[in-house]
C-alpha cells in the first residue's frame, strides 16, 4: 500500500507541473490576468468537488460541522489559492522548474519543522541527522540541476 500513496504523490508533482503550465496559458487567455486565472481554475475544481462529495461523502454532515471549526482550519483553502496564483504569477517569470525548485525547497523546510514538532495536529516525526542529511543531498541535488552549469562555469574560469 505504501507503493500506492508514493505513486499518488509522483502524480500529484506531475499534475502540480503540468498545472502551473495549464494555468500560466488561461491567464494569458483572459487578460494576463494571474488572478482571474486562479478564480476560474479554483472555481471549476469546486464545480468538480461538488458534485464528488455529493455523491461519495455525507456533503451535508461536514457543511453542518463547519460552524463549530476554529478559524484557522479554514486556512487551507487560502493557501491553497495563494499557492496556485503564486505558480501562475511565477511560472511564465522564471520557468517551471525554477519556479517549482523554490517551492519544493520551501515545502521541505516546512514540512521538516511541521513534522519534527507535530505542528497543526500532525503525528511527530522527528528529524535526525539521516533525514538531514537526505534533506541535505536533496537540496544539493535541486540546486546543482538549477544552477550547475553556472557553477561549472565558475569553476572552470
Amino acid at each position: 500500500m505504501f507503493f500506492i500513496y508514493i505513486f499518488i504523490a509522483f502524480i500529484a508533482g506531475v499534475a502540480l507541473a503540468s498545472q502551473s503550465a495549464i494555468n500560466t496559458q488561461l491567464a494569458k487567455a483572459v487578460g494576463g490576468e494571474p488572478v482571474i486565472a486562479t478564480f476560474i481554475s479554483f472555481a471549476v475544481g469546486t464545480v468538480l468537488l461538488f458534485f464528488i462529495a455529493l455523491f461519495k461523502a455525507d456533503l451535508w454532515q461536514g457543511l453542518t460541522a463547519l460552524p463549530h471549526q476554529p478559524w484557522w482550519k479554514l486556512l487551507g483553502g487560502a493557501l491553497g489559492a495563494l499557492a496556485v496564483f503564486t505558480t501562475i504569477l511565477l511560472a511564465p517569470k522564471l520557468g517551471i522548474t525554477a519556479m517549482l525548485f523554490f517551492i519544493v525547497i520551501g515545502q521541505l523546510l516546512a514540512a521538516s519543522v511541521i513534522d519534527h514538532f507535530g505542528l497543526i495536529g500532525m503525528p511527530v516525526r522527528e528529524v535526525n541527522i539521516t533525514k538531514l542529511i537526505g534533506l541535505a543531498i536533496l537540496v544539493f541535488g535541486l540546486v546543482f540541476y538549477f544552477f550547475g552549469d553556472k557553477i561549472l562555469v565558475l569553476m572552470k574560469g
